[in-house]
């Protein structure tokens, strides 16, 4: 289980961070427009410079490409704009992909694990006690009857060698009640 509960995370992360990627491809159109905007307001402010060389008329055709340029300028800013827009949608969306599914995971994961992280401990320090084996022999003797149909019984039955104190019996029955939850003698 809990395998399946990281590898559930982790296909999540992945599966979150390829979205990301694709969303991030939309920011294109964003670097184009600014580049063509940088280009535009160089390549103005250029010629805006080789115009006010023109004597007499110099300083008025300066101006409207001036203008122009700025107006570039203004593009390439719109395209900054656009990739910072795209870039928070981005990381938006990659964070809701990875906390929705992952939250989801962790409320059905971790509330049966915690509960059998404290039973495990539990009878863990019972198996370890004073009479803990007895107590968890009397577990398995009180739990499911098909854990015991595996096992050959001793003479007389296991409740039997139980009552009689009977050790291989009792170490039998701790280890079926140790196994049932999954932990180790």
């Amino acid at each position: 289980m809990d395998l399946i509960a990281v590898a559930l995370i982790a296909a999540v992360v992945w599966a979150a961070f390829a979205v990301r990627r694709a969303i991030l491809l939309l920011a294109e159109p964003g670097r184009k427009v600014e580049s063509a905007g940088d280009t535009l307001a160089k390549e103005l402010g250029n010629a805006g410079d080789a115009a006010s060389d023109v004597p007499l008329i110099g300083g008025i055709l300066k101006k409207p490409l001036q203008a122009a340029a700025n107006a570039g300028s203004g593009f390439a800013d719109a395209g900054v704009s656009f990739q910072e827009t795209v870039g928070q949608v981005a990381n938006v969306i990659t964070t809701a992909l990875i906390l929705v599914p992952v939250l989801f995971v962790l409320l059905l994961w971790l509330p049966p694990r915690l509960l059998w992280i404290r039973r495990s401990s539990t009878l863990r320090r019972l198996a370890e006690g004073p009479g803990g084996a007895d107590l968890l022999a009397l577990r398995a003797l009180a739990g499911p009857p098909g854990a015991l149909a595996g096992l050959p019984a001793p003479p007389g039955g296991w409740a039997d060698a139980w009552r009689q104190g009977d050790r291989q019996a009792i170490a039998d029955l701790s280890m079926i009640a140790l196994n049932r939850i999954g932990l180790r003698p």
